[in-house]
């Protein structure tokens, strides 16, 4: 026997040493948990994304302030024939041109948490110096204009670039207190110096827009900053779910190479013990029967008698194991051909007489007369009819009572029925029952215990006929176990010829 140690996927179940690679897997998922559950509170948590989207609008609107300037520097000189005003014109284009040097500098960056906050400073000092040309602009005089009127050219002025300034800049507060402070600070100065009524009106007016607009970019941040918050609580989401797959994958794939491994191992397994169970089956059988002469001691022919029974159930035990592995791995096919069940009931009923009478039990029947054909694999159905029948007249006492049913399904299909007047399942254990290797509490304290693998291979037998199978059970009153064939397995019959004499069905006799 070979000593080595086999590393190959179908021998290796559990992989243990793959148990590392779960933990960063875990952590990130943990992360993300901790993530969603805390929330953002803050805006400091979106200084990044906010400095982009700000950097984004500037330039895409880059061109449309230094446009204004340009004209309302050309209606200035116009009506006014002030040339400094020319002078502002350049100096404020200068400052909007660092402006945008600085921001798409900023956008080449890599911008980190920490030199989030730097760039932030950097580009409001930008709208200050912005606004310190607009605050030169407020301090304009036209001596040759009508007072009134240059005002109000200053004031709608002044209100237009305050608007646009607003509506393009508010993913970078506060952009608008700091670019018009200065404006402000100078028509109040000069309302103060002069005393003029309308210079106080435009300075009132002015600090009153910049008020509100401060205000409705703030309401604008803050909506944006939300929209932030939902898109990086929609991103950790896929990001977790995406784990998640990523873990599920992973223990599917595992699942079935274990499932693989199994199936191997039935498969080599099945061999290696068959074969010497039949020699033990074979000279326990021929020693009970003391073909070769007379055992003097009686206690070793009781002993070959055990020896044998515990054979037959270790057979029958891998018989099963085979047969549900087999079903699980999709590799059992079935051989249909056109089947009675009602022959089929009466031949299992047949095999399982014998020790019905044993236990004094009597099995009575209720067929259906002339139910046509079903198209389904004989053997299978069989091998379900004997387990119904078997587990029946195990669990059923002393001088109970088994009914058989077969008959027509409301649907249309065909079923057959079994029940028994015995302690019944609790129906908080019909789930275990059900499961492979289930055994409920009446069955471990059963004398005649099984592998928990009949009701299991029933249902799969019946999946694979496109079946359904049915257990109902009340404790101490019984239990009842239907088996359903769908419609489309019925055949239809053919109408009888009139020159042939109908054949009775053979019913069929057992000892």
């Amino acid at each position: 026997m070979s000593t080595g140690v086999s590393t190959s996927t179908d021998k290796i179940i559990v992989d243990k040493s793959r148990s590392h690679r779960n933990k960063p897997v875990s952590r990130a998922v943990r992360q993300t948990r901790e993530r969603l559950q805390s929330g953002h509170s803050s805006a400091a948590a979106f200084d990044r994304d906010a400095l982009r989207m700000y950097m984004s609008a500037f330039i895409q609107g880059a061109s449309i302030m230094p446009l204004f300037v340009i004209i309302i520097a050309a209606l200035g000189i116009y009506f006014t024939g002030n040339t400094q005003i020319f002078l502002w014109a350049v100096l404020t284009l200068t400052a909007y041109a660092a402006n945008i040097f600085l921001v798409r500098r900023a956008r080449k960056k890599e911008i980190t948490v920490e030199s989030a906050r730097k760039w932030r400073r950097v580009l409001l000092f930008g709208q200050l110096m912005i606004g310190s040309c607009w605050a030169v602009f407020a301090l304009q005089e036209c001596d040759a204009c009508d007072p009134s009127g240059f005002i109000l050219f200053k004031g709608a002025t002044l209100l237009i670039a305050l608007s646009v300034t607003a509506m393009s800049n508010f993913m970078l507060t506060p952009a608008v207190l700091v670019a018009f402070a200065p404006s402000v600070v100078a028509l109040a100065a000069k309302a103060g110096i002069s005393r003029d009524l309308l210079e106080l009106s435009l300075a009132a007016v002015f600090t009153t827009t910049i008020i509100f607009f401060n205000y409705i970019s703030d309401r604008l941040f803050q909506s944006n900053l939300k929209i932030l918050s939902f898109q990086s609580e929609k991103d950790d989401l896929i990001a977790e779910l995406e784990v998640a797959k990523s873990m599920s994958d992973e223990a599917r794939r595992r699942a079935e190479e274990a499932n693989l491994a199994k199936s191997r191992f039935l498969a080599s397994m099945s061999h290696e013990l068959r074969t010497p169970l039949n020699a033990i089956l074979g000279f326990s059988e021929v020693m009970s029967a003391e073909v070769m002469g007379p055992l003097n001691n009686p206690t070793y022919k009781e002993y070959t008698n055990d020896i044998h029974r515990s054979g037959q159930h270790l057979l029958n035990l891998i018989n099963e194991i085979l047969d549900l592995s087999r079903i699980e791995a999709g590799k059992y096919e079935l051989i249909e051909e056109a089947i009675s069940l009602l022959d089929i009931a009466e031949d299992c009923i047949g095999m399982v007489q014998l020790r019905a009478r044993g236990k004094n039990i009597s099995i009575t029947q209720q067929f259906e007369p002339e139910l046509p054909s079903v198209w389904a694999d004989e053997k299978s159905l069989r091998q379900v009819v004997l387990n119904l029948l078997s587990n029946a007249v195990k669990f059923t006492p002393q001088g109970g009572e088994i009914h058989v049913k077969v008959g027509w399904t409301a649907g249309g299909g065909q079923y057959i029925s079994i029940k028994d007047n015995g302690p019944g399942i609790p129906e908080d254990e019909i789930p275990v029952v059900l499961s492979a290797f289930g055994q409920g509490s009446i069955a471990i304290k059963s004398a005649e215990q099984g592998t928990g693998l009949g009701l299991p291979i029933v249902q799969a037998i019946l999946a694979k006929h496109d079946g359904q199978f049915v257990l109902k059970s009340k404790l101490r009153e019984g239990t009842e176990v239907i088996a359903i064939l769908p419609a489309r397995r019925v055949l239809q019959s053919l109408p009888a010829v009139e020159e042939a004499q109908p054949v009775s069905r053979k019913r069929k006799s057992f000892a």
